[in-house]
């Protein structure tokens, strides 16, 4: 019986409903820089439709009752987890403060 070795993704490819499916590729992996980005630009753009389709059910634009719910979900959730990315990075860095003193 052997044992196959986890295959480790970046997580900007996590998004990706296809990309479980294959190994991750050679060169595919990105910064913090670049996955924290991605994501305020995700919780701006949730954010912004959010605010569309507020506005599109105040002036009677949108029928379906649900479309309003999901949306504030997206944008609560993505700014979530900006929020835990960037809490994250913070206890990193004091962390490697703490040792490097």
């Amino acid at each position: 019986m052997s044992i196959d070795p986890i295959q480790l993704r970046s997580i900007g490819t996590m998004g990706k409903m296809d990309s479980f499916d294959r190994p991750a590729s050679e060169g595919t992996a990105t910064g913090f820089g670049d996955v924290f980005k991605t994501s305020w630009n995700n919780a701006v753009d949730t954010a912004q439709d959010l605010t569309q389709k507020q506005y599109l059910q105040s002036i009677g634009e949108i029928d379906d009752t649900h479309t309003v719910p999901i949306a504030a979900a997206k944008a609560e959730l993505s700014l979530s987890m900006l929020i835990n990315l960037r809490n994250k990075a913070l206890e990193s860095y004091n962390e490697l403060m703490r040792i490097g003193m």
